[in-house]
């Protein structure tokens, strides 16, 4: 008996064992930009699908980058911009996507698939998009701004926020001497690194998303921004103003992408699906305020003010030169050593 009981117990145990393991839910790891989804997509998700997210959140392409290369961690869906994309590509470390399992697919506006960094759109699905350019405090700046060169403009010392990010303040420097915003020339960069040592007296600090507070509150008088973080801003304050500089600017994507390491490949898409489908976009969209979405059938979803706002939704045609940033190959290291030696003066 005192066997029997034994016994009896050992299957008990099994049975409540297994029955955990089984009840045990799917779930995805999602790998975001910071603030970049609103959280009741994801809970809708969770609820229509029974799929469970984990999210993290990283600040910059290179974050990220890292992030994949150093760890084992077992990311599904990550939303790299598209130089970072392109070199994730080249270094073999993206799944192909499976449209089969993402029929939204087709909702997107087809002037910006079958880009150069991802042709075919084979490893991206394109989420947000926008413009680089510079908010301007008219309070305290009367005359037009229409150039790079006014970050340049000592009228403005310790008035300036340049974006603490490698390749946006190389690229405007190259793009303010008439370089490309990919330029791969020692001679254009180092003229480019000298441009920004030269600046840095005039900087009043390199900063990332805790810029829009800066500028919202009126500290300065000229930021470099995105479009996105440029029309939130506007709302919060009516003197502040976006302007693409004449010489031109970068157009960057953000897209969904499945790195290889994926443990559920199948809920990535799903996920991606989901995201893509036009009532979810429009609420990401209304909760990033400016940030555009490439799905027409969303952009019919918002309100009015928001949808008609030339920052978030420009007339493509209408404005100066864009780049898309391109994948540096090996000059990767060149900008991380202008960067630091640029940071470090």
């Amino acid at each position: 008996m005192k066997r029997l009981s034994i016994l009896l117990l050992i299957s008990l145990l099994f049975l409540t064992a297994c029955g955990k393991a089984g009840d045990k839910k799917e779930t995805i790891h999602v790998y975001n930009w910071g603030d970049y989804v609103d959280m009741d997509t994801i809970r809708q998700f969770e609820k229509e699908t029974g799929i469970k997210v984990i999210y993290d959140t990283f600040a910059s392409n290179e974050d990220l980058y890292v992030k994949l290369k150093k760890s084992n961690d077992p990311y599904d869906v990550i939303v790299p911009s598209e130089y970072m994309i392109e070199r994730m590509i080249r270094e073999d470390m993206l799944l192909p996507l499976d449209y089969d399992q993402i029929p939204n697919m087709k909702k997107l506006d087809k002037r910006i698939l079958n880009m150069d960094y991802d042709p075919g759109n084979k490893y991206s699905v394109p989420y947000f998009w926008g413009t680089l350019g510079i908010v301007v405090n008219t309070d305290y700046v009367k005359e037009p701004i229409d150039s790079w060169s006014a970050l340049w403009d000592k009228n403005y010392k310790n008035e300036i926020i340049m974006y603490n990010s490698q390749r946006d303040s190389i690229a405007i420097a190259l793009k303010y001497l008439g370089y490309s915003m990919n330029s791969r020339s020692m001679k254009e960069l180092e003229e480019a690194k000298e441009a920004l040592i030269a600046q840095k007296p005039l900087v009043y600090a390199y900063l990332a998303d805790e810029g829009r507070d800066v500028m919202s509150q009126g500290d300065a008088s000229l930021s470099v921004m995105y479009s996105g973080d440029a029309a939130m801003m506007r709302q919060e304050n009516k003197s502040l103003e976006y302007i693409i500089p004449k010489e031109g600017t970068n157009i960057w994507y953000d897209s969904f992408a499945v790195p290889k390491q994926s443990k559920n490949p199948k809920g990535a898409m799903a996920f991606i699906n989901f995201m893509s489908r036009p009532d979810i976009a429009a609420k990401n969209a209304e909760h990033n305020v400016g940030y555009a979405t490439p799905i027409p059938e969303a952009i019919a979803l918002l309100p009015e003010e928001l949808r008609e706002d030339p920052v978030a939704y420009p007339d493509l045609d209408s404005l100066p030169p864009l780049e898309v940033y391109r994948d540096l190959h090996d000059f990767v290291e060149v900008y991380d050593r202008i960067w630091t030696e640029v940071t470090a003066r």
